[in-house]
C-alpha cells in the first residue's frame, strides 16, 4: 500500500505490514516512543514476528517507512476480537500508535486511525475502540473517537 496523495512529500512515505527487517530500521526504538520497550533481541523478534505473522488479518501490525531515510517513523496495531456478544459480533482494538517525534505534524496519525477503523468496519467489526493518554484525547476526538467509560489496569512486571 501507498499513500494515494500525488504530492512528493506524501510518496516518500510507504504504508505496508511490518517486516522481519525493520527491526533494524528503528522499529524497536520508534516503540520507546511510545512506552517502556526493553531491548529485544533478535531471536525473540523472530520469535514474535511469526507468531503474530500467523494470526493473519486478526492481528496486524502495520508501520509507515520514509523511503529516503529507509527508516520506520510510524507504527500501529490493531487485532480483532471475536465474541459472543452482539451475534457472535466482533470488536477492533487499535493499539501502539506512534508517530517519530520528528515526523508528527505531516497528519501521519490521522491516516493510519482511518485506516484502522476501515479495517475493523471491512472485516465486520461492529465497533473499534482504543486507550489514549489524556493528552492524545482531542486528536482521537478529531478522528471520529468519543470517551466511554475508563480504562483499569493491573500490571504484573
Amino acid at each position: 500500500m501507498r499513500a494515494s496523495n500525488s504530492s512528493s512529500e506524501e510518496q516518500r512515505f510507504q504504508v505496508r505490514k511490518l517486516q522481519f527487517s525493520d527491526k533494524n530500521k528503528g522499529f524497536i526504538e520508534l516503540l520507546r516512543q511510545l512506552t517502556v520497550c526493553d531491548s529485544v533481541s533478535d531471536k525473540d523478534f523472530e520469535d514474535r514476528f511469526w507468531e503474530l505473522s500467523a494470526l493473519g488479518d486478526d492481528h496486524i501490525i502495520s508501520v509507515v517507512e520514509d523511503e529516503s531515510s529507509g527508516k520506520i517513523i510510524a507504527t500501529w496495531s490493531i487485532f480483532i476480537e471475536k465474541k459472543f456478544l452482539r451475534n457472535c459480533g466482533k470488536v477492533g482494538h487499535i493499539e501502539d500508535v506512534v508517530v517519530d517525534s520528528n515526523a508528527r505534524g505531516l497528519k501521519l496519525g490521522k491516516k493510519i486511525i482511518a485506516f484502522l477503523t476501515e479495517h475493523a468496519r471491512l472485516t465486520g467489526c461492529y465497533k473499534v475502540i482504543l486507550d489514549c493518554s489524556l493528552e492524545n484525547r482531542a486528536f482521537y476526538e478529531k478522528c471520529g473517537f468519543k470517551q466511554k467509560e475508563i480504562q483499569m489496569v493491573k500490571y504484573f512486571i
